[in-house]
């Protein structure tokens, strides 16, 4: 099992480009089980996640290439013989779950496990199965399994929470009911939502008000291959401008999506920090020492839940008391312990944490418990005195490619090392 070594404290500088998008990839991934032909994905990250949802497309019979350097992906959908989506790949994945609309829409049946993902708290698929059983299909489960078949039918589908997982999947299992015309009240806003509607809509899908509340889907007869690039990776670059803060080196981040990062930026701004748009460049001046603020994660435009394990690294270096309450996830606080090995002073009250900054974290043994948290020690471990060592960076290989080639071009001090 790898691990990073990190000597903290180290000046960075220089230019980095950010990635794809891990959380628009892998939907636009599963929608190309609605397109019978050759597509081509372009700026597709190579991450452990996305390596994931290539097998299962291949499972269910799919012809896929990824040229990982050109971070170019090809996928022939015309070639799927299977509409189960197995447990061994379904548990390692949350997202594999997305196939189950697009299967449901071309095939009228798919058979998916229950799925698997970060140790973050419950994220209940039951929005997703309620939507499908009310376009028309009978949904079973049993041994493990979700059994969804029949035919769907237009209507309007009101969710309970703008769960972004559940809206995607009903745009995709809409698109193909022809002639039928689907409403998603109370959608997800999410730009990934709005990418993923984009692709759809270049291969000849009727998506409109992604990225609001209300999303209708016109439905069409059958959809054609269409090339399309995935947009940069918010959650990156999110993580990108926090390290500047955080090490207090002035950075310059390319290919970051502005536009989507107002509630992070809007923050860090509070904190005392200047950031700068010129071309696609952006611009980070980090502050000294930061003002502590208060934080509430919500669903888009909110703060984003991705970002809080990262920002929470920062602010344990700012001054004074900030607060961080999370509205998304229940149990999205698995750095904490972590942190606070690090010289952080963090005190947890249920879905509020209250942080009184130090000068300086310190260097020290950690374990990633998910996919954020990882990166947040990672900021926490560049930022502070001495070495550190962080276990199970598998988790960061999942939504963060090459990380620690990214790191080292900036000047970072990091090996990756098994065992």
């Amino acid at each position: 099992m790898d691990k990073f070594l990190i000597e903290g404290g180290r000046p960075l500088n220089g230019v980095v480009t950010v990635s794809g998008s891990k959380n628009s990839c892998l939907p636009i991934l599963a929608a190309t089980l609605l397109v019978e032909g050759q597509i081509r994905l372009e700026n597709v990250p190579d991450l452990m996640d996305v390596r994931t949802m290539k097998r299962v497309l291949e499972t269910l019979g799919a012809k896929v290439e990824f040229l990982r350097e050109q971070n170019i992906m090809t996928v022939d959908a015309s070639t799927v013989n299977s509409v189960v989506a197995p447990y061994e790949l379904v548990k390692t994945m949350r997202a594999s779950f997305l196939v189950m609309g697009p299967l449901l829409a071309r095939f009228g049946r798919a058979e998916v496990s229950l799925p698997g993902g970060c140790s973050i708290g419950p994220r209940p698929v039951d929005y997703h199965l309620k939507a499908f059983s009310e376009m028309g299909a009978t949904v079973d489960i049993g041994h493990g399994n979700i059994i969804a078949e029949g035919k769907l039918k237009g209507g309007i589908v009101h969710l309970d929470f703008p769960s972004v997982g559940a809206t995607e999947n009903i745009m995709m299992a809409a698109s193909l009911i022809d002639g039928a015309v689907t409403v998603i009240e109370n959608a997800a806003r999410e730009p990934e939502i709005v990418d993923l509607a984009n692709f759809m809509n270049a291969c000849g899908a009727r998506v409109t008000g992604a990225g609001t509340a209300r999303v209708e889907i016109h439905g069409v007869l059958s959809l054609r291959p269409s090339p399309y690039r995935v947009m940069p990776d918010r959650i990156e670059a999110g993580t990108l401008i926090l390290l500047s803060c955080i090490t207090r080196s002035p950075l310059m981040i390319q290919q970051a999506p502005l536009e989507h990062l107002g509630a992070l930026l809007e923050k860090l701004r509070e904190c005392g920090n200047v950031i700068r748009n010129q071309k696609d460049l952006i611009l980070v001046e980090p502050v000294e020492r930061p003002r502590g603020v208060q934080i509430a994660t919500r669903p888009h435009p909110g703060f984003p839940t991705d970002l809080q394990a990262p920002m929470m690294s920062y602010l344990a270096t700012a001054e004074g008391v900030s607060v961080i309450s999370e509205g998304v996830y229940e149990n999205r606080f698995l750095h904490i312990p972590e942190l606070c090995r690090m010289g952080a002073k963090i005190i947890l009250d249920g879905h509020q944490a209250q942080i009184t900054g130090v000068p300086r974290l310190l260097g020290a043994p950690v374990m990633a418990g998910d996919l954020r948290a990882g990166a947040a020690l990672v900021l926490a471990a560049l930022s502070a005195k001495g070495n550190s060592e962080i276990q199970r960076v598998y988790h960061i290989d999942r939504g963060y490619e090459r990380l620690e080639q990214k790191l080292i071009h900036l000047g970072a001090q990091i090996q990756r090392m098994q065992g």
